[in-house]
């Protein structure tokens, strides 16, 4: 059946769009997650344009094989992971943004498009593409959609679904649709644009984008607060958003991640704090704004307040909170990166339960957060070398994301499901939602040949 489907694909497609040889195929097995299993795929195909990835999945539907629709697998979730004789359809080559309105604030680009540079594309028109994932200088468009991510500036202006007004989408069968608008209003129908974003490539292939922009706000400037226990640097998030200030960011990083960055970049952050509270504001006059967070978080016991005084000392402060993971993995050599989201009311309890599950298998799990969505990353560090402490690690993270859902939460706030966290969601949506999920599924594709075994 291999040498039938390389002929079938090599009739629509050039020579360089597919990869066979698989030294080559292997590097595209799989994302950044732990624990996830993946397989080999029989080819990898790099398309340009919408008719190739027709062409694909026509070919895919003629032989029924399946696909596994790829970004720049910087997924944390196994979501992107290649099944065995699959299509692997990676996107990054349809890289182009075509179109940047200033009139009706949109941008229409590819799914291939790297988030960063769309990012400073349309800041050269005066205008703001928010979502930010962490790993924006290398992650794509298309794969934000699939996973529906968010990113550090959430707290203000939303995760990626909120930016995506239309798509156009091959589905299994190679058809092209397209879904949404690119008007500022539009209610006609079911919303299926909202359907896409995050169905992680199990219901179709996004092969073009229609993104909302917003005005470029002024330069953000930071606040640091230290406080000598993650109870009261949770006691001060609470303050500030029931006292209604809409920080542009704000992010928390717990004892462990502070000094894990320190030991990585020497950046000096102060080793005695127990909690760092990063607030952010991107508004006409910031100082004030961050005067008066300044005065919550001194009132819920912050131990030091350094409000900085320029784009320069703002930057540092924030290249602090980027290195957080890249820091926590220097500690053991891997890491399982949780995305467990929870009530603001609830966040204080969901940081101290992380703390008492560590203490309980005997691992570094450090803390980092969006604090202002609730939306916390448990990182738990270990080494894969080790079988016992890789056992500990996983049933650790079980642990967290069943805090978390006691809590009130959820069991991914940006990350998705994937492979890593199939069993969770079906505790989390129960047995009726499961059911209604795969019939949408199955409406959309009948032979279950995008992305499988991936969400349910």
């Amino acid at each position: 059946m291999s040498r039938t489907l390389i002929e079938l694909l090599q009739e629509g497609l050039p020579a360089e769009a597919l990869l066979t040889d698989p030294d080559v195929t292997s590097a595209y097995s799989h994302d950044m997650a732990s624990f996830c299993d993946a397989g080999a795929p029989a080819v990898v195909v790099l398309p340009r344009t919408v008719e190739q990835v027709q062409h694909v999945m026509r070919t895919a539907t003629a032989l029924r094989v399946p696909v596994v629709p790829q970004g720049a697998r910087t997924g944390l979730s196994g979501a992107a992971n290649a099944s065995d004789g699959c299509i692997v359809l990676s996107l990054v080559k349809m890289s182009r943004i075509l179109e940047i309105s200033p009139v009706d604030r949109i941008a229409v680009v590819e799914p291939g498009v790297v988030n960063a540079a769309l990012s400073r594309a349309v800041g050269e028109h005066g205008l703001y593409y928010p979502p930010d994932p962490s790993s924006w200088e290398m992650c794509t468009i298309g794969g934000n959609i699939g996973t529906a991510s968010g990113g550090l500036c959430c707290v203000k202006y939303g995760v990626t679904a909120e930016y995506v007004l239309g798509l156009d989408v091959v589905l299994a069968d190679g058809r092209l649709m397209s879904t949404g608008r690119r008007t500022a209003k539009g209610v006609a129908g079911y919303d299926l644009t909202r359907l896409f974003v995050g169905s992680e490539g199990s219901l179709g292939i996004v092969v073009r984008a229609v993104l909302a922009l917003k005005p470029k706000p002024p330069q953000q400037l930071v606040l640091a607060a230290e406080f000598a226990s993650t109870g009261a640097a949770c006691d001060a998030v609470c303050k500030i958003m029931e006292g209604g200030h809409v920080p542009s960011l704000l992010e928390l990083m717990d004892r462990t991640t502070v000094r894990a960055v320190n030991a990585l970049a020497n950046m000096g952050l102060p080793e005695t704090t127990e909690a760092l509270l990063l607030a952010a504001f991107d508004t006409p006059h910031p100082a004030a704004d961050l005067a008066a967070v300044g005065a919550l978080c001194e009132a819920a016991g912050a131990t030091q307040v350094v409000p900085a005084e320029d784009a320069a000392e703002s930057e540092l402060l924030l290249q602090a909170r980027r290195l957080s993971l890249t820091a926590l993995e220097a500690v053991k050599g891997t890491t399982m990166i949780d995305d467990v989201c929870v009530p603001r009311s609830k966040l204080a309890e969901m940081l101290d339960g992380v703390e008492r599950i560590g203490d309980k298998y005997g691992l570094t799990i450090g803390v980092c957060a969006h604090a202002g969505d609730g939306n916390t990353h448990p990182t738990v560090c270990f080494d894969a070398a080790d079988a016992d402490e890789a056992r500990r690690a996983r049933e650790s993270f079980d642990e967290i994301m069943a805090l978390g859902l006691e809590l009130g939460g959820t069991i991914t706030g940006e990350h998705g499901v994937g492979v890593l966290k199939k069993e969770w969601l079906a505790r989390e949506i129960g047995p009726v939602g499961v059911e209604m999920q795969r019939a949408v599924k199955a409406a959309f594709d009948p032979h279950h040949l995008l992305n499988p075994g991936k969400l349910f």
